[in-house]
């Protein structure tokens, strides 16, 4: 409520919705962004558009955007993570309304929170298949009230699961239903007496899932944030860090190669990312009309963020030794936090494998850059062209043994290199500096580095040439650079300066005592 989020805002995704979103505080507690993105993008997400037809629906809407009640979004079960299409949670129609059951354990929802435990009622979204009459009519959502600040309803159960290892804490669940007798007005749906098959059950499954392709899109804006952290964070202790040199003089670490190249990377990468991420949500949604390819754009910028964020982060922690290890540092908790966003609104494999396939086919095309604007371009477009040309002479279709061993692996490296295009094409029209173009197209350059030497007639000693180079002219603007990255009010790691790791000492507990050691004698033998 304190960010005035209005149930427009959350259906049409105002630029209020996305402020929230991208918001950098949501990169310092990723349990409270899991909650926000389902509770707000989904749960009323998926509310938001029945309002006209379903004023019912007002006074629950009202209550989640207030944050008195928690909305959470059962749609996948513990057998059907991927295949959603075919979870077996039922809800069968009786007169009056349905009854939800759950018929076995791998129907159990998995694994949105859903426990009492935090002293909060929450509301969710089922997904199940409508039964009428023995007859399945295709999944639909449920409104199903979970539990109240104390307990929870009746025949309603929550497993509790064990936490995630070294991450942000929250009651991560298993949910379960025994015959739950529901009213007819709980079916999400304009009419709610058309309980119909649908024409096309697969589009008709897509439609009601329909917030996922905008999560999908939303997930990736604390990692943009994230990424700038761990650049902030490891940049401020590689320049105050030190080691004594030669004539036992201090020398920072950040004085050597090995040091430079994590800190350079991570901050290229966040100032690239953080220009275009804004730019392509806008034009995925004020300029792309065909929804396929606002999904495809979704895709692509989830999966570069997020493999970008696995590459950055992990480098970055361990430049800063034990101290990368340590939570309130922050990097190695993110960097665990991180794993969840991977599956989060659709597994980055998975999303990247049907994407591919469906532009080799043909279905859709996505904008890209002129191949003559960068190296990157080219780089993208070539290995889209040379996966068209091996599927063409393969001569199968793409549900095929032979596209499954020889075309579906390089699914993630040809859309992430789309997005690396993509990415660098806002970057450079956004006016960033040269030195941070040059070592983002050498990071990237690294992932590929067989094709720049083949197709761009780049040796390996002149790739290195050109790192060396874009490293180089980076490090003399290194510290303001850090400072352009607008996150240090966000951050709290200790370690960004010798002074705040003092003041965070003194918070430390102390042992001390009286106790005196009891020394053995030892008398020498001849």
């Amino acid at each position: 409520a304190s960010s005035g989020l209005t149930a427009n805002d959350v259906q049409y995704c105002s630029p209020r919705f996305w402020a929230l979103m991208m918001d950098p505080i949501c990169s310092r507690d990723i349990a409270m962004f899991t909650i926000l993105a389902a509770h707000i993008g989904l749960t009323i997400g998926t509310l938001s558009r029945h309002l006209k037809r379903r004023p019912d629906f007002k006074p629950l809407v009202d209550r989640l955007l207030r944050f008195d009640t928690v909305g959470i979004y059962l749609l996948t079960e513990r057998g059907h993570g991927l295949d959603a299409f075919n979870i077996e949670t039922t809800a069968t129609k009786v007169p009056g309304g349905y009854i939800l059951n759950t018929p076995r354990e791998e129907a159990a929802k998995f694994m949105p929170a859903s426990t009492p435990a935090f002293q909060i009622p929450k509301t969710a979204l089922v997904m199940a298949r409508l039964m009428v009459d023995g007859e399945d009519r295709g999944c639909r959502f449920f409104v199903v009230p979970i539990c109240n600040e104390r307990e929870m309803y009746q025949g309603v159960e929550s497993v509790r699961l064990p936490p995630r290892s070294g991450t942000a804490p929250l009651d991560f669940s298993i949910t379960r239903f025994n015959h739950v007798r529901l009213p007819s007005s709980a079916l999400v749906a304009a009419d709610t007496f058309n309980i119909s098959s649908p024409p096309n059950p697969s589009e008709a499954w897509w439609d009601e899932i329909w917030r996922i392709q905008l999560g999908t899109l939303a997930v990736p804006a604390p990692w943009v944030s994230a990424i700038k952290s761990v650049a902030y964070i490891g940049g401020q202790y590689s320049m105050h860090r030190c080691i004594l040199g030669k004539k036992n003089e201090p020398t920072p670490i950040i004085t050597f190669r090995t040091q430079q190249w994590p800190i350079a990377h991570a901050t290229a990468v966040g100032m690239v990312m953080d220009a275009w991420y804004p730019t392509v949500v806008k034009f995925a949604l004020e300029q792309t009309a065909d929804p396929r390819v606002r999904h495809a754009l979704s895709v692509i910028v989830k999966a570069t963020v997020c493999r970008h964020f696995q590459r950055c982060v992990p480098e970055v922690a361990e430049r800063c030794g034990a101290q990368g290890t340590f939570e309130q540092n922050y990097m190695a908790m993110i960097e665990n936090d991180g794993k969840g966003v991977i599956i989060a609104e659709g597994d980055v494999l998975t999303l990247c494998i049907r994407l591919f396939s469906e532009m080799l086919i043909g279905r859709y095309e996505v904008p890209l850059p002129d191949r003559n604007e960068s190296l990157l371009a080219r780089h993208a477009i070539s290995l889209m062209e040379e996966n068209i040309q091996l599927f063409t002479a393969l001569k199968c279709d793409h549900r095929s043994e032979a596209f499954n061993a020889l075309i579906l692996p390089q699914a993630p490296i040809v859309i992430e290199a789309i997005g690396h295009a993509l990415a660098y094409s806002a970057a450079c029209h956004a006016g960033l500096p040269k030195p941070i173009l040059d070592v983002y197209e050498c990071a990237v350059i690294r992932q590929d580095s067989a094709w720049y030497t083949e197709q761009a007639g780049i040796s390996r000693i002149e790739q290195r040439i050109r790192e060396d180079v874009a490293v180089s002219s980076m490090l003399p603007r290194l510290a303001s650079f850090l400072a352009e990255l607008d996150i240090d009010k966000y951050v709290t790691a200790p370690i960004v300066s010798d002074a705040a790791w003092k003041d965070y000492l003194t918070a430390l507990p102390v042992y001390t005592g009286n106790a005196l050691p009891e020394m053995d004698q030892f008398q020498a033998m001849l």
